[in-house]
C-alpha cells in the first residue's frame, strides 16, 4: 500500500471542536509532509481566514486524493460519504461527539490514527451504497445513500400506505406511519430505533423496516441486497417525502413509483486492526451493563 501524500478535509463547521482540532491537524500535515486540502465550505467560513490551504472546489477532485478526513458525527459522514460516491477515495471518520457507528476515531486517539495511516497501517472496509430510482413522469431521478431511504407522509401525520414488491413479488401493503429500506451499515440508525435488526455489515442486504406499523402482522424483513424492491403508493396518501440518510428530501405523488436497488459502486472506510464492530456495537449500545450502573 502506497504512503498517502495528499488527503483533504470535511467538516462540521458549526461545531468548536472543529475549529480547535483543525490547526493541529495542519501542523499535523506539515510535519509529515503531505499536502491538506480543505473544502469550499470550510474555507468560505471567515474562521479559515488564517488558512491557506488549497481547495476541494469539485468533487471530481475529491478522486486526487489518497483520502478523507471527516470530523463531525455520523450526518457530517454520509454526506461526505454521497460526495465520494463512486470515487476510490476511502474516508476516515473522526468524531466531535459522543462515539458513532461510522466515524470510528475520536479525539483522544486522532493523531495517533493518523499516524497509521501515514505509515500504511490500516485497512479499507468495503460499505455498499444503495440507489434509488425515482420514477416521476417518465423522467427518472437518482439518489444514493449509505445508511437508508424513508418514505413518510410528510409533516401530515397522516398513515402511509405503501405496496412493496421485491423483485416483481408483492410482498404486502404497508400500513404505517413510514417505510425505511436500510442497508447493514443504516440497520443500526433509524432501522433500529423503529425495532428492525442489527446487520452486520457484511451481510450483503436490505431491511424493510416499517415505522409505528399500524398492524400487528408487519415486520422487518430482511432481503438480499441483489433485490430490486420497488414501492408504489395509493392514492389515499398525500405530501409523501422521500428522505435520504436524513437529510436530502425529495417530495413524491401518488403516481410515483420508487426502485431500490445496490448501487454499483462501494465506499471505502478506513479501518484498524484492532478496530472490532462488536466492541463498538456493546460500547454505543450497553450490552452487558446493568442500566446506569457502572
Amino acid at each position: 500500500m502506497s504512503l498517502p501524500k495528499t488527503f483533504g478535509v470535511w467538516g462540521n463547521i458549526e461545531k468548536d471542536a472543529f475549529w480547535n482540532i483543525l490547526p493541529e491537524i495542519i501542523i499535523w500535515a506539515e510535519s509529515k509532509n503531505i499536502e491538506l486540502f480543505l473544502t469550499e465550505k470550510i474555507l468560505s467560513d471567515t474562521r479559515a481566514n488564517k488558512f491557506n490551504q488549497p481547495i476541494i472546489d469539485s468533487k471530481n477532485k475529491i478522486s486526487e486524493l489518497d483520502f478523507m478526513l471527516v470530523l463531525g458525527g455520523d450526518g457530517t459522514f454520509l454526506s461526505c460519504a454521497r460526495a465520494v460516491e463512486h470515487r476510490p477515495t476511502p474516508i476516515l471518520g473522526i468524531h466531535l461527539g459522543d462515539l458513532g457507528f461510522l466515524a470510528k476515531v475520536t479525539l483522544e486517539n486522532i493523531f495517533q490514527r493518523l499516524d497509521q495511516v501515514a505509515e500504511g497501517k490500516f485497512s479499507v472496509e468495503k460499505r455498499s451504497m444503495v440507489k434509488a430510482s425515482i420514477l416521476k413522469n417518465g423522467s427518472s431521478l437518482t439518489q444514493y445513500g449509505l445508511n437508508d431511504f424513508v418514505v413518510s407522509n410528510g409533516e401530515s401525520h397522516r398513515m402511509l400506505i405503501a405496496e412493496v414488491y421485491v423483485d416483481d413479488n408483492r410482498v404486502s401493503e404497508y400500513k404505517a406511519d413510514g417505510l425505511i429500506i436500510a442497508t447493514p451499515t443504516g440497520s443500526t440508525a433509524y432501522s433500529l430505533s423503529s425495532g428492525g435488526p442489527i446487520i452486520s455489515p457484511d451481510v450483503d442486504s436490505f431491511v424493510i423496516t416499517p415505522i409505528s406499523a399500524h398492524t400487528l402482522n408487519s415486520r422487518p424483513l430482511v432481503v438480499s441486497a441483489k433485490s430490486t424492491i420497488k414501492i408504489n403508493f395509493s392514492s389515499y396518501n398525500q405530501n409523501i417525502t422521500f428522505i435520504t440518510d436524513g437529510q436530502l428530501h425529495e417530495p413524491l405523488s401518488t403516481d410515483d413509483t420508487v426502485l431500490i436497488t445496490n448501487s454499483d459502486f462501494e465506499i471505502g472506510l478506513i479501518d484498524f486492526s484492532d478496530n472490532d464492530y462488536f466492541q463498538t456495537l456493546r460500547t454505543k449500545m450497553g450490552w452487558g451493563t446493568r442500566g446506569n450502573s457502572n
